[in-house]
């Protein structure tokens, strides 16, 4: 006898799993409200999706896909790297202040660090991946001359990876907009044209 064909829709599951930790966060997010947020009964989303951890680091892993690894993609896309780093910021701004979640990858690394090795590793590799993108639009705008300074394109980019970690952050608690403008411009100040 074969297995029941799935009644739901992975993606649109994985995107309401994504809601729940990205709105109450890994700890306080049960998997009874995983289940009731993805319209789903326990058994079937263990089935689907395994525990309550496999199942956050495939929202993670699609969190990352749609939003951080779409907006690296930009940059590295971009021909004018200085103007592309200066909407990523403008646009991490505008997003945080839309809306008070935060990211998700940057509320888990504060909530999550150092709390289980494989949940820490994929946070980690994500906060990478975005450094990785900076350090890569900064060697672009050096090759063009725009860089000031001799500062190592190493040490930008873990400023400029701070500066958005402290954006993000921030905003969860205030709606300063001058405030977070003057960390991105801060940050983005080696990199001529920006300020």
């Amino acid at each position: 006898m074969a297995g029941r064909p799935r009644t739901f829709d992975s993606e649109t599951a994985l995107e309401a799993a994504i809601d729940c930790f990205w709105l109450n966060g890994y700890h306080a997010t049960t998997t009874r409200d995983l289940a009731a947020g993805m319209g789903m009964t326990g058994a079937s989303m263990y089935n689907a999706f395994g525990d309550k951890r496999a199942l956050f680091l495939a929202a993670l892993a699609r969190y990352l896909d749609r939003s951080t690894r779409r907006k690296i993609a930009a940059l590295d896309q971009a021909a004018d790297p200085v103007a592309a780093l200066r909407a990523f910021f403008d646009g991490a701004i505008a997003a945080s202040l839309a809306d008070r979640r935060g990211c998700l990858l940057i509320n888990s690394a504060v909530e999550l660090a150092r709390t289980d090795p494989d949940l820490d590793t994929e946070i980690r590799n994500g906060l990478q991946e975005i450094r990785d993108g900076f350090q890569r639009s900064i060697l672009k705008a050096r090759r063009m001359g725009r860089v000031a300074g001799s500062r190592d394109t190493a040490g930008l980019a873990n400023i400029l990876l701070a500066a958005i970690i402290s954006i993000r952050v921030l905003s969860r608690t205030s709606q300063d907009k001058k405030m977070l403008h003057d960390i991105a411009d801060a940050a983005l100040a080696d990199l001529r044209g920006t300020h």
